[in-house]
């Protein structure tokens, strides 16, 4: 096979391989937009003949959407900071600082990330109760400013940058919040955009953690609230993938926008000592 042979191959197969995957979001925005009859129709019509905006009206009307997606930013944000405040630091201790242990403690909070998740849940619950922050966002956003896979991707980046560096810092006087702020943080931007889509991803798309800890529309997020709209609504498909169609939508924009850096962090990073 020739070498233009096998481009004209590969790219047929990436092609490919990029409709399947892109194929199931645009059945549910088309179905969004389809009247009940045309969702059920053997054989299945893949375009609406008229599209039905009116369905997204209706789910705005049925379900208190606006406060469902407030309620998800203010959490997302506010784990997002904690996240990047606990994972830049830690990083930098367990790359920059040298103490007694350090290599062991970065072992044991990687060996935590292989506890499932179903295994701390209980306990955390029953810690939750006793702090009276049930049904408060405290609960849905302390627990996860910490995350160990930031801890470890941002701590690789940072093994990246020559020690030297941080030498010439200290001897400029120089000091470690100081040497974090204007040189490691500048020069790290692709990974923290990284870390914060994970994030950002894992706070917007967090069902089981909130179904638990929730009990009301106050603080209810959006992945809770569209699973009671899911089962008030049954097989109405038409409403529920215009209300898929608004939970997802945020996500398609934000990482749109945050590819490029995700590119970089993982071509620039790498994971090495």
């Amino acid at each position: 096979m020739s070498k233009q042979a096998f481009r004209i191959a590969l790219y047929a197969t990436l092609t490919a391989v990029s409709l399947a995957m892109v194929f199931p979001f645009g059945w549910m925005i088309l179905t969004s937009l389809k009247t009940q009859p045309e969702t059920i129709q053997i054989p299945p019509r893949l375009l609406p003949e008229a599209p039905q905006w009116v369905n997204y009206l209706a789910v705005w009307r049925q379900i208190p959407l606006l406060r469902y997606f407030m309620n998800t930013v203010i959490v997302t944000v506010l784990t997002l900071a904690g996240v990047l405040l606990t994972s830049c630091l830690a990083a930098f201790a367990f790359s920059f600082r040298q103490f007694q242990g350090r290599d062991l403690t970065f072992m044991a909070l990687l060996g935590m990330m292989m506890i499932p998740q179903p295994v701390y849940l209980v306990p955390a619950y029953v810690i939750l109760a006793k702090l009276g922050w049930l049904d408060t966002f405290y609960a849905l956003v302390v627990p996860w400013t910490v995350n160990i896979f930031s801890i470890f991707l941002i701590r690789q980046h940072f093994k990246t940058v020559p020690w030297s560096l941080y030498e010439a810092a200290r001897m400029d006087g120089a000091g470690d919040l100081r040497f974090l702020w204007h040189v490691l943080l500048p020069v790290s931007r692709p990974v923290l955009v990284t870390v914060s889509l994970f994030s950002v991803i894992g706070s917007w798309n967090s069902f089981l953690w909130p179904l638990i800890v929730t009990n009301s529309e106050k603080v209810r997020p959006l992945q809770v609230g569209l699973a009671y709209f899911s089962q008030e609504q049954g097989s109405f498909w038409p409403h529920l993938m215009a209300a898929s169609t608004l939970v997802i939508l945020p996500l398609a924009v934000f990482y749109l926008f945050a590819q490029r850096q995700i590119t970089e962090s993982f071509v620039t990073s790498g994971i090495k000592e």
